[in-house]
């Protein structure tokens, strides 16, 4: 009977030692199935024939249990890092179209900068710092003081909204 046992620890102690602990959670029936097959081997010359294997627990050790946690962390903020990297890497190719189109299509690139403007210039407070240089590319340079004249009056006429009230 002890020989059995230990056969079966050892047989055990094999297969563990082989497999990671997702592999041994997920496919504890194959694992049993590899282990019948060695036991039947050990035990078949004493006459005796395993008929099954279940591995119905998996118990860890604490420090053995922290440890795998550990590296589940580390393998999800690696498959993170990876996702990340590769949003960063198609966002830097649609922008590289984005530029090809723009170079091809200077009027396009003039109708976005007006664009990115116009949206600047509709929020509330906000200031928008647009260098000379841009606003000559853009022809935009009376565009660009009416714009800053425009959001002062409109400054102006609230704060004496708010005072008269």
């Amino acid at each position: 009977y002890l020989a059995i046992v230990l056969s079966a620890q050892t047989a055990l102690r094999d297969i563990i030692g082989t497999h990671e602990l997702a592999d041994m959670l997920t496919h504890r029936g194959e694992l049993g199935n590899r282990l019948k097959e060695i036991l039947d081997e050990k035990t078949n010359p004493w006459g005796i024939t395993v008929q099954s294997v279940e591995i119905r627990d998996i118990i860890i050790p604490k420090d053995l249990e922290a440890a795998m946690s550990k590296q589940a962390q580390a393998e999800r903020e690696r498959q993170a890092r990876i996702i990340l990297g590769t949003a960063e890497t198609e966002i830097a190719q649609k922008f590289a179209q984005a530029a090809k189109q723009y170079e091809a299509n200077p009027m396009a690139m003039h109708l976005r900068g007006m664009n990115m403007l116009f949206e600047g210039l509709k929020e509330k407070g906000s200031m928008i710092i647009v260098p000379s240089s841009a606003l000559e590319t853009m022809n935009l340079g009376a565009m660009g003081g009416l714009a800053a004249l425009s959001q002062s009056q409109i400054r102006k006429a609230e704060s004496h909204e708010e005072k008269t009230e």
